[in-house]
């Protein structure tokens, strides 16, 4: 068994739709993966925001150990035990009202985006550069022509707005359905709304009696620093779609609802056979209790601004700023190398990606400490320098451009005072 065995092995064997992985990997502990051929990384990616224990957690081993030994699957005809604590913990620490327990991201978008529809009303307002799943209806709300027009026609009555308040005040009417947003865009690039936007977007909904859908698949389960990005707004939505994080590494998702907005569903109109199931849901109750048990919503705003400040700190010519909050990072870049900085990191044995040309993401396990940010800085530090012997230097006029910062004190956006 060899890296380039396995990668040739994939190619051959299963479709093109996502290109050659960059490894194959065996196994994992904490932060750190090892691939096939025993070469260590530390993942600073997370899955995408997804191990937000690391991997291979005691918690959330012995929770799918327990439960797979108990009960799996007993279909959407029956309730368990798993599934009810799950429901009551997403309620306490959301507010919310009502759940729908799904698969995935999409899967959950999907059903508020039916929820919608139940309004009657014919528009939905989405985002340009959003991303909310790759399904046909989720596809439809997805802000990227790129990945829309291959499938095109999609559902209509979806409109995609720039980001800012004053383009929402212009579309929004009483003939809206919903509003859906992520607090950060983590697919377009870790971009955070504008300051105030979440606010204004409650107050104009609630004014035209819409839906205001916060998607918060990549920034929820403590990620930002609270345990759902809303939160840090002072606000409630009338739904939350959740995912990635609330499993830890296993594939469940859920639309939560507020303000009686899930009694738009009657019964028969949505439905998922394996939603709900009492193993993903024994999982998703395990890590989140771990989340709240171990303080990492803690842990994450405050390593999260530890990180930023350190990755400006490292002084390279390349970094211009740090955007987002919390655990959910975009290093800001002074030209188009984000996927050579990549690339170097993973030589490195670092992993991070690249969600647009000029920004690297961060999205590590919440629980990560001083040993892990002191790995990170060292090996993306390697990184840094090695792209900056090669690529060209950054023009001192467009240094900061996309913050306002200046070169001498970037600031990390929506990190705690």
């Amino acid at each position: 068994m060899s890296t380039e065995n396995d990668l040739d092995h994939y190619t051959q064997t299963m479709m093109p739709s996502w290109g050659r992985p960059l490894a194959a990997f065996e196994r994992g502990e904490g932060s750190r993966v090892w691939d096939v051929d025993g070469v260590e990384y530390l993942d600073f990616l997370g899955g995408i925001a997804v191990n937000v224990l690391g991997h291979a957690h005691p918690v959330f081993v012995d929770a799918v150990s327990r439960q797979a030994a108990t009960l799996a699957h007993v279909s959407n005809y029956f309730t368990t035990p798993p599934q009810l604590a799950l429901v009551d913990r997403l309620l306490r620490l959301s507010g919310g009202d009502r759940v729908f327990l799904a698969n995935s991201g999409t899967e959950a978008n999907e059903a508020a985006l039916k929820l919608a529809k139940l309004t009657g009303r014919p528009r939905i307002l989405a985002l340009e550069k959003a991303f909310h799943g790759r399904s046909t209806g989720a596809l439809a709300l997805t802000g990227k022509p790129a990945l829309r027009e291959p499938f095109e026609p999609l559902l209509g009555g979806i409109e995609h707005l720039e980001l800012s308040i004053e383009a929402l005040e212009a579309a929004i009417g009483d003939d809206v359905a919903a509003l859906i947003v992520e607090p950060i865009q983590g697919e377009a690039g870790v971009i955070p709304l504008p300051e105030g936007y979440l606010r204004a977007a409650r107050e104009l909904t609630q004014k035209h009696g819409a839906l205001l859908i916060v998607d918060e698949i990549q920034t929820g389960a403590g990620r930002t620093g609270a345990w759902f990005a809303f939160q840090h707004e002072g606000i409630e939505p009338d739904a939350m779609t959740l995912a990635k994080g609330i499993g830890g590494g296993f594939p469940i998702g859920a639309l939560v609802t507020f303000h009686g907005a899930g009694d738009l569903f009657r019964p028969g109109q949505h439905g998922t056979t394996f939603g709900g199931n009492a193993l993903a849901s024994a999982v998703a109750d395990a890590v989140l209790g771990e989340v709240e048990n171990a303080g990492l919503v803690e842990n994450a705003a405050a390593r999260g601004a530890e990180l930023a400040q350190r990755v400006l700190a490292l002084g390279s010519p390349l970094v211009t700023g740090v955007r987002g909050r919390g655990l959910l990072l975009g290093i800001e870049l002074a030209a188009p190398v984000a996927n050579e900085i990549r690339a170097a990191a993973h030589r490195h044995g670092l992993i991070v990606n690249a969600p647009a040309d000029d920004v690297v993401r961060l999205a590590p396990a919440l629980n990560i400490g001083d040993e892990e940010l002191a790995v990170f800085l060292e090996r993306f530090g390697a990184a840094l320098a090695e792209v900056a012997a090669t690529a060209p230097a950054p023009a001192a006029d467009a240094t900061h451009a996309a913050t306002g910062t200046t070169a001498s004190t970037p600031t990390p956006t929506g990190a705690p005072a």
